[in-house]
């Protein structure tokens, strides 16, 4: 833009000061009459315990929530839910960091936000999927570059368990195979306008997918019959009322219920869980 358009603005025809008037005037605060005052807060207040008692129960996970702690040098965790089945954490990385070789307790998946990880012969990038299956060995976890990861079934949190892994990492053999989805990998299947799904792992009645939104996407509200976790991976998206965003961790317990799922601005997110139940109208 030419620095003389400031110092010799065009003629004003009048246009932009009724546009700025009307602009102002919107903006003023309506003095609305005491009865009609009371009865939107009522209604406002209904809202918000309507919207209090169909979320409750469900957990999330705010980027700056938590504690991180270190585990060894070089290496912080911060858990996001601890389950029957092993924790859900964040774990970091620095540069030349190592885990050592452990046998899983758990069915344990990871997927790799930030950086890079090495499991032995195996070089991992941000957005790919690792699961070991439970009694599978893992060789040394090392990272070049430094990485953030998210984990879920880790025994990690708990010593005892830790421990246990530790030792059984001595025994030899590789135990169950692992298996590796990369970024570029697997098929996406759409499932509902606007929405796609990566199948990564079945493991009973229960799926572990990445969900793909388009901007202005929605699924109807549902109901769980089990746990359902999920950290956002990028965009962000409406559970009902909750706006869940990057680097955000959602939990829906089972009997909970969630409002229409959308996005404004499209996102990408990984879900663990039992297939929804779509509620009947009305509820």
């Amino acid at each position: 833009m030419n620095p003389e358009q400031f110092a010799n603005p065009p003629e004003d025809d009048g246009d932009t000061r009724i546009l700025t008037r009307l602009i102002c005037e919107g903006l003023l605060p309506i003095d609305l009459p005491v009865r009609q005052r009371t009865d939107l807060r009522s209604r406002l207040l209904c809202r918000i315990g309507d919207s209090v008692r169909r979320h409750a129960g469900l957990l999330t996970v705010r980027a700056g929530d938590g504690n991180w702690r270190a585990l060894k040098a070089g290496i912080r965790v911060k858990t996001l839910w601890e389950g029957p089945r092993g924790a859900s954490v964040l774990i970091e990385l620095a540069p030349g960091a190592m885990l050592p070789v452990h046998r899983h307790h758990h069915l344990e998946e990871g997927i790799v936000l930030r950086g890079g990880l090495q499991l032995g012969e195996l070089n991992l990038g941000a957005g790919d999927y690792h699961v070991s299956p439970p009694g599978s060995r893992h060789a040394r976890i090392t990272s070049r570059t430094g990485a953030l990861a998210y984990l879920r079934g880790t025994s990690l949190g708990h010593t005892r368990s830790v421990l246990g892994e530790l030792l059984g990492g001595l025994i030899p053999g590789d135990g169950p195979a692992s298996h590796t989805v990369f970024a570029g990998e697997g098929d996406w299947q759409g499932i509902a306008k606007g929405i796609e799904q990566k199948i990564l792992w079945r493991d009973g009645d229960v799926i572990s997918r990445f969900f793909r939104l388009a901007a202005g996407a929605h699924l109807p509200a549902h109901a769980h019959d089990g746990e359902e976790e999920c950290i956002m991976l990028s965009g962000d998206a409406f559970f009902g009322d909750v706006l869940v965003q990057a680097g955000e961790f959602h939990l829906a317990p089972a009997g909970s219920e969630h409002g229409e799922v959308s996005s404004d601005q499209g996102a990408v997110a990984f879900v663990r869980g039992r297939e929804v139940l779509p509620l009947s109208p009305g509820r």
